[in-house]
């Protein structure tokens, strides 16, 4: 397959896996699709049900012992998908709304290059994960063994950015990515007949108060130097219309780059939520998740990654201190096992991720090749 051939085939095996997204955890088509793939480049070393449904495939060229690992993300996102492109989503309620169809079709061409070309010696593993929007999929795949009996010595992934041109490269060191932690508080009250207010303790209006009184937290609890987000996302009470509400569920996502402020926000929030509740006479069980980790990119391992971003797409294409942003990205838990790099590429002028109008750009397919196989060609040189 030549070249050109190859970017055809990649834009089809992109349009392919638009076409049939499949939720975390689910991705079967799509891991034996990737496989297929992988074995008619020639590549037979492939681990299949790495953290349910991730696949490890390993390639070897010369004697070096060094492993380099690159990582795309295969899940979708319970979106429908309102684009009515010729390959839109087959599966109402379902769409790959986030790029990771792009970015499995990058590291599929990425190998495809690998294996015809060579060009480096040691090994690289290509890692294709399950249910990256969850947070549980790297830590699936840990727990099946990788960054252990399939080890690498450093990890790179990249992942598209709307609003960025095609051809552009954005990355920094160190924090570069945020935590997200999900918080739940259900306020436990005593209902009763809207006419009656002053015989219930209405969980709803205390539900409220909590909510208010939850703004504070960043403001007047955490160092304004520091990345903080706390957001209610979500507020229901027993939804009767003529009924003052016994409980009420609040729902929210906090945002941070260092597990102080997280354990600060969580102290926060209970003593609001459990203060607020015992003034309106009710009582509140609050819950507190640690879902995504800080992504903190390794400074040698970015520097490797600019040094190839350089040769790829042109040193005024790239940025080396962008924005740290406070979204958040499940290669953080891969950055724990080896240092690594995470970089953005451009996907142009297309709506936002997670929107239902979303579109990978297929422009910005040979861009992230290109850069995998310059970082391995650098960091593993033939």
């Amino acid at each position: 397959m030549t070249t050109t051939e190859l970017t055809e085939a990649m834009r089809q095996w992109r349009h392919h896996l638009h076409k049939n997204p499949e939720f975390g955890f689910q991705e079967e088509d799509t891991a034996r699709f990737v496989v297929e793939r992988l074995r008619e480049f020639g590549i037979e070393d492939i681990e299949t049900g790495i953290g349910g449904t991730g696949v490890v495939a390993t390639l070897r060229c010369g004697e070096a012992d060094r492993t380099i690992a690159l990582r795309a993300d295969m899940d979708c996102l319970q979106i429908h998908e309102t684009t009515s492109l010729p390959y839109s989503s087959s599966k109402p309620g379902l769409m790959h709304a986030c790029g990771h169809d792009g970015h499995t079709t990058i590291l599929l061409g990425t190998a495809a290059r690998l294996a015809r070309e060579g060009g480096f010696d040691g090994t690289v593993r290509f890692v294709f994960q399950p249910a990256e929007e969850w947070g549980q999929g790297m830590k699936a795949m840990i727990r099946d063994g990788l960054g252990s009996r399939l080890g690498f010595d450093e990890i790179y992934g990249l992942h598209n950015m709307p609003g960025l041109p095609v051809g552009s490269f954005a990355i920094r060191p160190g924090p570069f990515m945020g935590a997200e932690d999900g918080f739940q508080s259900v306020v436990q009250g005593a209902g009763g007949h809207a006419t009656r207010p002053h015989e219930c303790r209405d969980a709803i209006v205390c539900a409220c108060s909590i909510v208010s009184e939850l703004q504070t937290i960043v403001s007047r609890t955490i160092d304004p130097a520091e990345l903080a987000v706390v957001s209610v996302t979500s507020l229901q009470g027993d939804n009767i219309k003529n009924a003052i509400a016994s409980q009420a569920r609040i729902e929210g996502d906090c945002r941070h780059f260092d597990d102080a402020v997280s354990e600060r926000i969580e102290a926060a929030l209970r003593r609001v939520a459990e203060g607020v509740a015992a003034a309106h006479g009710c009582s509140v069980d609050v819950s507190y998740e640690r879902v995504f980790v800080p992504l903190v990119n390794d400074p040698e391992a970015t520097q490797h990654s600019l040094r190839a971003a350089e040769a790829v797409f042109g040193g005024q294409n790239v940025n080396g201190d962008a924005a740290a942003m406070g979204a958040s990205e499940d290669f953080a838990q891969a950055l724990k096992l080896a240092p690594g790099a995470f970089a953005n590429i451009g996907n142009g002028d297309s709506a936002p991720l997670h929107s239902p109008e979303f579109d990978f750009n297929d422009e910005a397919l040979v861009p992230g090749v290109q850069w995998f196989l310059e970082v391995v060609r650098n960091r593993l040189p033939a």
